[in-house]
């Protein structure tokens, strides 16, 4: 893998993934002291988010180190979105993460960035790298959600429709309906994780939104409890909803990655 130089306002691409399977993987990295920050964002979403750039502000002002790229089909990463499964991203994740990081780092991840974020922690363990885990801040954190989430709640109609057809066109209150892949669901079931413990090796921050529509309290806590008990702290917002973008969230996010690191 090779990457360009990045001026002040492109990313650097890298090549992820052989032959046919191959795509370039738009990564924005700040340079500075350690910990660093690694953003993983969520299913549909790229590092421009509101979360993702404030993150980035908050290091650049601190001197900090700070990575956030976009997954295959998102933002300015080549490849199509409807070619997206779990596998692909997380290779796209480990990819940037072993290339662009250096020393301890702080991971943040928001939706299905935290299950990315768990993934990743599973594979730094198998595999080290030249950078460690600091912790984990998990937003509205959604392990498992292809199954949990999408498929068991599904109707039996649209199950039908995924099974004849491959995919489904699932609306959404963001923008244009999005692809949901047969290939997405099935690829899933290889990196469930709430169904035992989870092992991480470093410190864990929760946030969630007791209003959130898309990922419910009850998963955090599912999740919470197959972590570690030490050093494991889930913060629940009464009001917040999925996104977590208000001003307060923000700074609760932030205030998490600084008690980490």
């Amino acid at each position: 893998m090779n990457h360009a130089v990045e001026s002040a306002d492109l990313p650097a691409f890298i090549a992820v993934g052989a032959g046919e399977q191959s795509r370039q993987i738009a990564v924005r990295a700040r340079t500075g002291h350690p910990p660093g920050l690694f953003w993983l964002g969520g299913f549909n979403s790229d590092m421009k988010g509101t979360k993702a750039l404030a993150l980035d502000a908050w290091a650049a002002e601190r001197g900090r180190a700070c990575v956030r790229f976009d997954y295959s089909g998102h933002g300015e990463s080549g490849g199509r979105f409807v070619d997206g499964t779990i596998s692909r991203w997380l290779e796209e994740s480990v990819a940037v993460f072993r290339q662009f990081c250096r020393g301890p780092q702080v991971v943040i991840g928001s939706s299905m960035g935290g299950w990315m974020a768990l993934l990743l922690a599973r594979e730094l363990l198998r595999q080290p790298a030249e950078a460690t885990l600091a912790g984990l801040v998990l937003i509205a954190p959604a392990p498992d959600f292809t199954e949990e989430l999408m498929w068991k709640g599904f109707s039996a109609e649209i199950r039908r429709e995924i099974e004849a057809n491959g995919v489904w066109m699932h609306p959404s209150e963001y923008g244009e309906p999005y692809p949901i892949t047969k290939a997405l669901i099935e690829d899933g079931r290889n990196h469930l994780l709430l169904g035992g413990a989870i092992t991480v090796g470093c410190p864990v921050r929760i946030l969630q939104g007791a209003q959130d529509p898309d990922v419910p309290w009850q998963h955090a806590f599912a999740l919470a409890h197959r972590l570690p008990a030490d050093d494991v702290v889930l913060t629940m917002i009464q009001d917040g909803d999925h996104r977590l973008s208000r001003p307060q969230d923000i700074a609760r996010m932030l205030a998490a990655v600084g008690e980490i690191g």
